[in-house]
């Protein structure tokens, strides 16, 4: 469970400001004691209070008078250098509030200025600003030009080595690429180149021998006799020449 932000202020009901001073006191002395232990250097503490007759210290009243004494014996410049009052402290604490709550206006103004630019470049005009707003709305485009002015400079220097060349494709492999020029040493992609034949023209085609000595020699006859035996000799008794069981 976290712990509850105590107010630094007066505690007015006498039994727990009594109450807290015991415990404070306590750990007061404690981080003395861890501080000087620690770190090594000479510390005391002397604590007032009206709860007690005589006041407590740290660590006994020799080594307060001790470092008392080595404090009295620094240039009274040094002694004031970093001594503070509850009057200076408050004053410290007033200042670096301030500060902070500045910066953080600054941060709102510029949060709510940006929020109004984002409206104008979706078509919202400009007519319901002051001139207040108008200078800071030019003051935060501004600032939105020179980062990116900034980061076109930056790409600008980089060089050739630092910007990725694009990726070189695979080179295929070597059966695809054997099967590919085999392919396109014959004609067209995926398709053979076939030999084309005129019509009419029987050069190109493969002819039987015979034809071919018949084309030769036409005169000659073809090795099935001579060409008078080649005519039938019709006569009167051309039945017995076709006489046969199927014409009588």
């Amino acid at each position: 469970m976290t712990r509850k932000k105590v107010k630094l202020a007066f505690i007015t009901n006498d039994s727990a400001r009594k109450a807290t001073f015991k415990k404070r006191k306590k750990g007061l002395m404690k981080k003395v004691s861890e501080l000087s232990t620690l770190c090594g250097i000479d510390a005391c503490a002397i604590i007032y209070s009206p709860y007690e007759s005589q006041p407590e210290v740290w660590p006994n009243t020799l080594g307060v008078q001790r470092v008392l004494a080595q404090f009295k014996r620094m240039p009274e410049m040094e002694q004031s250098k970093k001594m503070v009052n509850q009057e200076s402290f408050i004053r410290q604490r007033i200042a670096k509030a301030s500060e902070q709550l500045k910066k953080q206006h600054k941060e709102n103004r510029e949060k709510e200025m940006t929020e109004v630019m984002y409206q104008c470049l979706t078509g919202k005009g400009l007519q319901n600003l002051i001139m207040a707003d108008i200078n800071d709305l030019g003051w935060v485009l501004d600032q939105n030009l020179k980062e990116i002015y900034k980061r076109i400079e930056s790409l600008k220097k980089m060089t050739p080595t630092q910007v990725a060349p694009p990726a070189a494709p695979p080179p295929p492999p070597p059966q695809v690429a054997a099967a590919t020029c085999e392919m396109l040493a014959r004609g067209v992609h995926g398709q053979e180149q076939k030999p084309a034949v005129e019509s009419g023209n029987v050069e190109g085609m493969q002819r039987p021998q015979w034809y071919t000595e018949w084309m030769n020699n036409p005169n000659e006859n073809l090795g099935f006799g001579h060409g008078d035996e080649m005519m039938m000799q019709f006569a009167d008794n051309h039945n017995a020449m076709w006489s046969s069981a199927f014409f009588p």
